[in-house]
């Protein structure tokens, strides 16, 4: 099946993170088991929340995991020119939801299973659910396989253009509650303004954020060598004849590998505590692989370049299962969550052959 009609299948299934994966999760699971893999839907918190493992080889030895998230982000409110779950070319493009991010190289890795050799390694192919909400489902596979012996290297195909990247930062979120005391507001003076808090909150934020900028590290790698916080939401009062009593902000920053997010979360609350209470909600990990991974010189010939990436992906949590991960794959981060996202049609079938080839030379 050519990996445009297995693209165009995948964007079909509107799988994106607050829904069901179990319909492109089935069609995954049937297309590698029509090529040999031993597959495994282990269940994940939340309804029709799953993920896939699927093994092909002599087991325990130590061949190569491939890894993809099935989720995509919502379309809503997004100025799309074209369907958004349906692939649409033009111009030498694949529009649609996931085509970039990052259902082009699943359809990139499902079209190489014919074309691999006899595997003398083991080839473990790891789809997840939940990545654009935290790395939840990679989260949550991590306490199933523990223990388990898995192959060390692991190539995360999002999208990077075919540059290498060994390190992205992590991503952690929290809340900050400002309570205040309603009153009408004829009188507000009667009252405590919990928006007034929550302003005084997000000066104190900007503060801390820009101390943050000045603590240089990894300036050889990253575009911004530094945590980066933003400030993404803020949900307040009842009425505007109300003076509010409560208001909350969400943030994310942007931790770098080797600092510690709890550390970080503390730092926010005692900025904001003279105005607003703190709660680190979840964490996901940052990820840095060592230079000169086997990996990493399989892939020289194919890559564009290195260095880091500026988003997170669910490298920081396989790490956990001792993993190694790079993460490269065909279209651009900087067209992903956007409107009329694409891959191009020609870094789509150089992904099939790049993943036929990696393969061949780790595993085969």
């Amino acid at each position: 099946m050519p990996v445009v009609e297995t693209l165009s299948r995948l964007v079909e299934f509107p799988s994106v993170s607050d829904r069901p994966v179990t319909g492109i999760g089935a069609y995954i699971a049937e297309r590698c088991e029509a090529e040999g893999f031993r597959v495994e839907r282990l269940d994940a918190p939340g309804e029709g929340k799953l993920n896939l493992v699927c093994s092909r080889g002599p087991a325990g030895t130590d061949g190569l995991v491939i890894s993809g998230h099935m989720d995509v982000v919502p379309v809503e409110g997004q100025p799309w020119s074209v369907d958004p779950f349906r692939v649409t070319e033009r111009g030498g493009r694949l529009l649609g939801r996931g085509t970039a991010d990052m259902k082009g190289f699943i359809a990139a890795t499902i079209e190489a299973l014919p074309r691999l050799p006899r595997l003398e390694r083991e080839l473990v192919l790891v789809f997840t659910c939940d990545e654009e909400v935290g790395c939840l489902g990679s989260r949550d596979l991590v306490t199933k396989l523990s223990g388990r012996p898995l192959p060390s290297l692991c190539l995360i195909g999002e999208p990077t253009s075919f540059k290498t990247f060994r390190m992205h930062p992590g991503h952690a979120a929290m809340r900050l509650w400002c309570t205040g005391r309603a009153a009408h507001s004829s009188k507000p003076d009667l009252g405590d303004n919990a928006i007034s808090k929550a302003a005084r909150a997000i000066d104190a934020l900007e503060a801390l954020a820009e101390r943050w900028r000045r603590e240089v590290r990894f300036a050889d790698m990253l575009e911004r060598p530094f945590v980066v916080m933003n400030v993404a939401r803020i949900e307040g009062g009842s009425a505007i004849n109300i003076v509010p009593d409560r208001c909350a902000i969400d943030l994310g920053f942007r931790a770098l590998p080797g600092m510690d997010e709890v550390s970080l979360a503390a730092e926010v609350g005692a900025a904001v505590a003279p105005w607003a209470t703190a709660e680190l909600v979840r964490v996901t990990p940052a990820l840095l692989t060592e230079p000169g991974t086997p990996l990493e010189q399989i892939l020289a010939p194919y890559s564009r370049g290195g260095g880091a990436a500026a988003f997170a992906t669910d490298g920081g949590n396989l790490a956990k299962l001792g993993m190694r991960s790079l993460v490269f794959g065909p279209g651009s981060i900087d067209v992903a969550h956007k409107a009329d996202e694409f891959v191009p049609v020609d870094e789509l079938h150089r992904a099939v052959d790049i993943v036929t080839e990696v393969v061949a030379r780790r595993c085969g």
